[in-house]
């Protein structure tokens, strides 16, 4: 946050900011100069919860479109707490360390999901789908209560076998059993037996917001991957016969006979 400003920029110096927004707080009944709304503050709100108990400063958040001549702050969100004695300090630090929180917070990439699991065969198309959700966290960081909300927003398969596909927006979707065996976005085929080990990485993009304020964009993605799925590929074998099993009990495939390779 700018000092003289008090306009909030996340992030270093040479990165550019993703939110069309500049941010900045006033306290919450102040009128400009020296001056107090008397009404207001009788209704002001308490800040005495803070982390470890510290007491905080009431403020209205601001907003105000970047780049836009002749644009004007107006109210974002508030009335909310601010912990910190002066913490147009911390707030730039939160901001360079935001990602690296981010990376760290234990995100859930989702679950992989295989049609037909847990085999399938040679040749055919194996679909693969995920359900991922977005999730969210409070962190302290600094001695400020930080909220996160991370969202999926790409996903990438590794099939096991050498083939990657991804990063991509599609998560895929479950098909009925009666049409599986189709092409789907996220499908793919197996041109050998064998066991493979299938893995979906989610990529979530993430906002952060200080002691309640307003939502601020984290410049980049963070990548988690979901436990890795093992899948078996077997091949099929296509045999013709003249006669069923009630015609002749004997033949190959009939109940209790020995199947020849």
């Amino acid at each position: 946050m700018d000092a003289i400003t008090g306009e909030l920029r996340p992030g270093s110096a040479d990165q550019t900011p993703s939110d069309p927004n500049n941010y900045k707080y006033e306290l919450q009944c102040h009128l400009g100069g020296g001056d107090f709304d008397s009404v207001c503050l009788r209704r002001q709100i308490e800040c005495t919860n803070g982390p470890d108990g510290q007491e905080g400063i009431p403020v209205i958040w601001y907003s105000m479109p970047r780049g836009v001549p002749g644009a004007v702050w107006s109210i974002h969100s508030g009335p909310t707490c601010l912990y910190d004695a002066q913490p147009e300090d911390l707030l730039p630090r939160i901001a360079a360390d935001i990602q690296r929180q981010f990376e760290s917070l234990p995100i859930n990439a989702g679950t992989l999901v295989a049609q037909p699991s847990p085999h399938t065969l040679r040749g055919a198309e194996t679909n693969f789908y995920a359900d991922a959700q977005e999730q969210q966290f409070d962190v302290t960081m600094f001695g400020q209560k930080v909220h996160v909300v991370a969202t999926p927003v790409q996903y990438t398969w590794n099939y096991g076998d050498g083939t990657v596909f991804g990063p991509q927006p599609s998560m895929g979707g479950p098909l009925p059993q009666e049409r599986w065996g189709e092409k789907t976005r996220t499908s793919h085929v197996y041109a050998q037996t064998g066991d493979f080990q299938v893995v979906l990485t989610t990529s979530f993009q993430g906002t952060y917001s200080v002691n309640d304020g307003p939502p601020l964009p984290i410049p980049g993605q963070g990548q988690f991957s979901a436990p890795s799925q093992a899948v078996s590929v077997w091949r099929s074998i296509t045999r013709n016969y003249a006669d069923d099993c009630n015609v002749n009990p004997r033949g190959q495939g009939c109940p209790g006979v020995p199947s020849s390779q």
